[in-house]
């Protein structure tokens, strides 16, 4: 390449420095020079560090004495997921590509390989890790009593599932699709059984379009097994209306819901509870019911099941506040603080939403009389800051689309969202203080 080189009349030719990439240099450097003190990979990495992973390790199968490949830690893993949760990175294959050219993904590693399978695995496997890892750090901070869990709010949040709105049919067509797949999972089969004398490239290709097959009809034999639910489902709601159930061949539990843009698209409801004084994270749920009615007393039971405690307030919106879950909280000792449900109409009667209503349990009719009082409102005036802060936080940082499929996956990536944000309210409270 020829150099880019003038000449004036006054002076002689101009000097400019040029790069040098083939010069073979020597830095006496290593990873740990190269990252910033004060980097919050570091952070990430002594919070990894400090917690007891051995369920975790207990799943390696790699042991000393033993033939077989080490295997790559489990909080090199963690630490990866947690980091890349926080810089809104939610894709194992973005990550496996930072891990060899970004320097503080290349510092977690520090040296050790990983690949895209090995990092989208660990996520889908580690649900049981992570909720573990949820209550113990809640209740290390009850212990402590930086957190109080007095006053909780709740919300949920549509997150889109990865499934297309093309990828729902009728039962028909996914007897037609499920014997298609088998079909050709037999004939794939058979042609690696035939050409046993390949070449290791070729096996290699022909397992990954077996493994794709085989994949494809677990799926459609899952999909027809919840076709038979919301068939149940939709003949209780519907009482003979005519009209099909339908269900996804992609992602087979997830559900049609409405989304907060007032579309619908196939999605899951996360659940979050929030502690009032801290803004951590208390609980989580996904669940691919479309609507709140019902959870509200599902997430009270699990609060009470991972704490051994009960909140004294519990703030929801409109959504959650059903008869039943309100009798249900009020008698185990809790104040629920929401809108008065089906108020509008109760008023066009000419009724007093705040007055006991024909059908009202006694813990119904004291829920109606407090929110008529201006102490109960300015309370849930609070929710919003509350309830929907994690939310915000977390579509922020990914949330706003899964990338697996199924119920037991999507949770653990919930969970994975709630432990990350956790963390990053932990360094903020340390800084406060």
């Amino acid at each position: 390449m020829s150099m880019n080189t003038s000449k004036s009349s006054t002076r002689g030719r101009v000097r400019v420095k040029r790069p040098e990439r083939v010069q073979i240099e020597w830095r006496p450097v290593c990873l740990d020079q190269l990252l910033a003190t004060d980097h919050r990979a570091r952070l990430v990495w002594a919070y990894v560090e400090s917690l007891d992973m051995s369920r975790l390790y207990e799943r390696i199968a790699a042991v000393e004495g033993r033939a077989g490949r080490d295997a790559v830690d489990p909080r090199i893993l963690l630490a990866l997921w947690m980091f890349a949760t926080i810089e809104g990175i939610s894709s194992a294959r973005h990550i496996d590509r930072l891990c060899e050219r970004d320097l503080a993904y290349m510092w977690i590693c520090g040296g050790v390989g990983v690949n895209y399978h090995l990092l989208s695995d660990f996520r889908a496997d580690c649900g049981d890790f992570l909720d573990q890892l949820l209550t113990d750090t809640v209740a290390t901070m009850l212990h402590q009593e930086l957190i109080t869990l007095d006053t909780v709010a709740q919300d949920g949040m549509r997150v889109r599932a990865s499934a297309g709105s093309s990828s729902f049919r009728r039962g028909q067509t996914l007897e037609d699709c499920r014997r298609a797949a088998a079909k050709q999972v037999d004939r794939l089969r058979q042609e690696r059984e035939d050409a046993a004398e390949s070449h290791a490239g070729q096996s290699r290709r022909e397992a990954a379009q077996l493994r794709a097959a085989t994949d494809r009809q677990q799926r459609l034999d899952k999909a027809l097994e919840e076709l038979k639910q919301l068939e149940q489902q939709k003949e209780r709601r519907a009482k003979g209306s005519g009209k099909k159930a339908r269900c996804s061949s992609t992602d087979p539990e997830a559900r049609v819901m409405k989304m907060a843009d007032s579309g619908f698209r196939p999605a899951y409801n996360v659940q979050f509870v929030t502690d009032a004084k801290s803004r951590i994270i208390a609980g989580v749920d996904v669940t691919n019911c479309g609507s709140d009615g019902g959870q509200m007393g599902l997430m009270h039971e699990q609060l009470q099941a991972r704490y051994d405690k009960l909140p004294e307030h519990y703030l929801v919106d409109g959504g959650f506040a059903t008869k039943d879950d309100i009798t249900r909280l009020e008698k185990s000792g809790t104040q629920v603080f929401a809108p008065i449900p089906r108020a509008e109409e109760t008023i066009k009667k000419g009724q007093d939403p705040h007055a006991r209503q024909p059908g009202d349990s006694d813990q119904m009719a004291e829920f109606r009389q407090r929110m008529a009082t201006d102490e109960a409102k300015t309370r849930y005036r609070q929710r919003p800051s509350i309830a929907e802060f994690p939310n915000a936080v977390c579509r922020n940082h990914g949330l706003h689309q899964f990338k697996v499929r199924g119920l037991r996956k999507v949770t653990a990536e919930a969970l994975l969202h709630a432990v990350t944000f956790n963390l990053q309210r932990i360094w903020k409270l340390a800084h406060a203080t």
